[in-house]
């Protein structure tokens, strides 16, 4: 039973930072301990909004916080290299927001400095770590309803465009399918593993990034998971698993905590999974177990899956011509 208290830092004082911060006062062991952001008075506010003791103008002076344990890092995406590794040469386990690099160099010399410096280092696919996604893996593992034979799953969002904004920002990493196109792949990965072929095709916008993404991945079993992205429209949000004897459904926000819907033999049944937070907390007391296991990887969102997703988006971005400089 986990007795230590872990003092948290949050590096990056936006939105994603502030659920994540509000799950994190429901973890047992977890104390929200200090913030920073390059502006003081914005990690100011933010401190003040949550309770939180310290606030810090600089990422450099919450990782030179001996007090700091784990650094929770939610800045975009093309800045969580540099930020991870400013936190893993100072010694603080790193739970860092998806995706963990921007292509797979950056993830390769994350995981070998990880390593190197003996810190834990894990992606915060919070997903992975989801109550009713758990039911599922247990599903398709159990076979339950035969053979997994077709996967369909689609993430959109209508953002209004913003150049300047990080989604439709290409030196921020911006466009569909790294922020939110990485939920279906990650969903293939997790019930199918890696494709035998990857087909994709993307609208690019006069911003560079690809503003709405389609994907199929081919296996060697015949089976084909189709995938959709956007941030130029709002989808369902759905995943529909196609098995041998019955369909079943993640409804809408598959991503987030949901219901699923199993259909069978013309009967539907709808279960739910009642959580009362965001659904962060469960990555968070995840990472404190490991901690307190004595590990330095997570044994759910390992380094090989972070490195097999990586793989995946770089090879789409290949696809659809999508360079990030």
């Amino acid at each position: 039973m986990q007795t230590k208290t872990y003092n948290w830092g949050i590096l990056g004082a936006g939105k994603i930072a502030k659920k994540f911060s509000e799950d994190l006062l429901s973890v047992p062991g977890a104390n929200l301990y200090a913030v920073a952001s390059r502006s003081l008075n914005k990690a100011e506010e933010f401190a003040e909004n949550l309770n939180i003791a310290v606030s810090y103008g600089s990422y450099l002076e919450l990782v030179e916080d001996e007090k700091v344990d784990i650094v929770y890092i939610a800045t975009p995406h093309t800045f969580h290299f540099e930020h991870s590794l400013l936190c893993l040469q100072h010694k603080k386990a790193v739970l860092c927001e998806k995706p963990l690099g921007i292509n797979l160099d950056q993830v390769e010399t994350m995981i070998t400095e990880a390593r190197k410096e003996k810190v834990f280092l894990m992606e915060a696919l919070w997903t992975q770590f989801l109550p009713h996604f758990n039911y599922v893996l247990d599903l398709v593992e159990s076979k339950k309803y035969g053979e997994l034979v077709g996967l369909e799953a689609d993430f959109g969002f209508n953002a209004p465009f913003d150049p300047e904004k990080r989604i439709y920002n290409k030196k921020l990493g911006g466009g569909s399918l790294m922020d939110v196109g990485i939920y279906p792949v990650f969903l293939a990965l997790s019930l199918l593993g890696k494709p035998r072929e990857i087909k994709a095709n993307a609208k690019i916008g006069k911003t560079g990034v690809d503003e709405n993404c389609t994907i199929e991945f081919s296996y060697s079993n015949g089976v084909k998971a189709h995938l959709y992205s956007a941030i130029d429209e709002t989808t369902p949000t759905m995943a529909t698993l196609k098995f041998e004897e019955a369909e079943v459904v993640l409804n809408t926000r598959f991503h987030e905590p949901s219901s699923i819907t199993i259909q069978l033999d013309g009967n539907e049944e709808t279960i739910e999974f009642p959580v009362t937070t965001h659904g962060y907390n469960f990555e968070a007391t995840h990472l404190q177990t490991m901690l307190a296991e004595g590990k330095k990887e997570s044994t759910k969102m390992t380094f090989a899956k972070s490195l097999d997703l990586i793989e995946l988006l770089d090879a789409i971005r290949k696809e659809i011509g999508l360079v990030y400089q």
